[in-house]
């Protein structure tokens, strides 16, 4: 037992059931479905799932199939996904992924994919709609007397996991630190209809919970220590396309304060993933906005700065996913950001009922959005998958505002991401309400198809492609539809052109 690790696992009864990571994972049976802990790079186990590649690569070379399902929080690393794809280990995943391999093999059609909105995963496992749970493996922090859990730095399913698996493995991770026990709020509250009952959160940084995950010490079967960082997700430093994207932004937002829209220190923000959404937060941080308040996934780098500054009093997550400097300034002053932060299960922080009642202020990043306001935030011209629909739909529909949010053009001006017609839809018109590109910004509230059609082309679309759009438009009027004008077979052959040359240029 690693001297540094030690003082966490303080319940005798565990203590006995550490075992390296290689014992661990050989009690992982072939074909079980195996719940993991991680969301966005973030609070995933760091060992058993190399030491299961390497038992199923074995296998593999033996002749012996071993693959397993898996189910996490979101995206996870190379570590987990990474690993288990490259030994093709995984027959099915969900709801969410981002590493390069598990995409190739979703892809390729060799990885069932079931790509979930991230509020539903925890109410579908426990309906009993995607079947049994063999073993869960969790990272934690610590492991306190009486056999409760200290949170890692990401919560996930994770309170899920431990209830629903038969067995429970257990990762005690020394690196992350301990001081940031109490940061979290784990809601023990919820129930399947018909004994349902109101979620008692008003305010986005009120605590409804408790500070520790639950287990029954039966059920887990082992202990692994390890000390091992999350993921060091970099961002770009904001580029001028970015600038532009956030400046609109917050001249809107101004707007809507002007307008008695909006209350002069904003309604609770949420922004997704990625170099867009960190850059339009940065952008706050020179805006006229001041006592923010964020309920959100995953807290980044730019809504970490926002609360250093002191713009943003306070923020509730699920994940802190940070780049390498801005851990180290986590790490650096714990107790500061401790009083600051709330990090809660999934099902809290995406669920509904909570993102309507606090006004929830939307900020997600797309592939493309069509003239009418539809959106594609999961697929490649239509057939391969990026990443998944994660939290965007949970936010969009039941948001106060919801922004979607993505630079007009791709590959180097290739490609427009703004098309007649979106080759997938994951969020339909009907949730979209402000679309957002370096170009400008369309306000599509209360418009018709035909009048949010017209504002997209002339604010959201690239110079270049803006003429083949109004032509599409005009043309899709004048063969007699008006109500959400189109041509279905110009509409599909936009992309079929940028599949056979890669570019959309005129």
């Amino acid at each position: 037992m690693s001297s540094s690790s030690a003082p966490r696992i303080q319940n005798p009864a565990l203590r006995r059931k550490i075992m390296s990571a290689a014992e661990a994972a050989a009690l992982i049976p072939a074909g079980a479905t195996v719940g993991m802990s991680g969301f966005t790079g973030a609070g995933y186990p760091k060992q058993v799932p190399q030491a299961l590649a390497t038992r199923i690569q074995a296998e593999h070379a033996a002749g012996r199939p071993f693959q397993i399902d898996l189910w996490t929080g979101a995206s996870t690393a190379p570590e987990l996904d990474g690993v288990l794809a490259q030994v093709n280990g995984l027959r099915r995943r969900l709801p969410f992924q981002s590493d390069p391999l598990c995409r190739q093999r979703i892809n390729a059609g060799e990885i069932d994919y079931v790509d979930i909105h991230l509020s539903h995963v925890a109410q579908h496992a426990w309906f009993g709609f995607l079947g049994r749970m063999q073993v869960a493996v969790v990272e934690v922090l610590g492991i306190l007397p009486d056999g409760r859990l200290i949170p890692s730095t990401a919560v996930g399913n994770n309170k899920t996991w431990l209830e629903i698996a038969d067995q429970v493995i257990l990762e005690v991770n020394a690196l992350p630190p301990l001081a940031m026990e109490g940061m979290h709020d784990i809601y023990y509250g919820t129930a399947i209809p018909p004994r349902r009952q109101p979620i008692h959160l008003t305010q986005a940084t009120e605590r409804i919970g408790e500070p520790y995950l639950h287990v029954d010490p039966a059920k887990v079967i082992a202990v692994v220590e390890t000390c091992q960082g999350d993921r060091n997700t970099a961002f770009a430093p904001p580029d001028a396309v970015s600038n532009q994207i956030a400046a609109h932004i917050i001249d809107f937002l101004a707007h809507e304060v002007k307008m008695d829209r909006l209350p002069q220190n904003m309604l609770p923000l949420q922004s997704g993933v990625g170099n867009v959404a960190n850059a339009v937060l940065a952008g706050l941080l020179d805006g006229p906005f001041d006592h923010l308040l964020g309920f959100t996934e995953v807290l980044q780098d730019g809504m970490l700065e926002l609360i250093k500054r002191g713009k943003m009093t306070a923020a509730s997550a699920t994940a802190i996913s940070l780049s390498g400097e801005a851990q180290k300034e986590f790490n650096d002053h714990i107790d500061f950001y401790r009083d600051r932060i709330v990090l809660r299960p999934q099902e809290i922080s995406n669920h509904p009922e909570l993102v309507r009642r606090l006004g929830v202020i939307a900020m997600n990043a797309m592939i493309e959005a069509d003239i009418y306001g539809n959106i594609n935030s999961t697929h490649i011209m239509g057939t391969g998958m990026m990443n998944g629909i994660g939290g965007s739909g949970d936010y969009a529909r039941n948001g106060y505002l919801s922004f979607f949010v993505t630079p007009s053009v791709a590959k180097g001006g290739a490609v427009s991401c703004i098309v007649p017609m979106v080759s997938h839809v994951d969020h339909t018109e009907h949730d979209t309400q402000i679309i957002v590109t370096e170009q400008g910004l369309a306000d599509l509230r209360g418009l018709s198809p035909r009048q949010r059609a017209q504002v997209v082309i002339d604010r959201c679309a690239h110079p270049d492609y803006r003429p083949l759009l109004q032509d599409y438009f005009d043309r899709a009027r004048r063969q007699g539809a008006q109500h959400t004008p189109h041509l279905l077979g110009e509409a599909l052959s936009w992309h079929d052109r940028c599949l056979r040359t890669g570019s959309m240029q005129p």
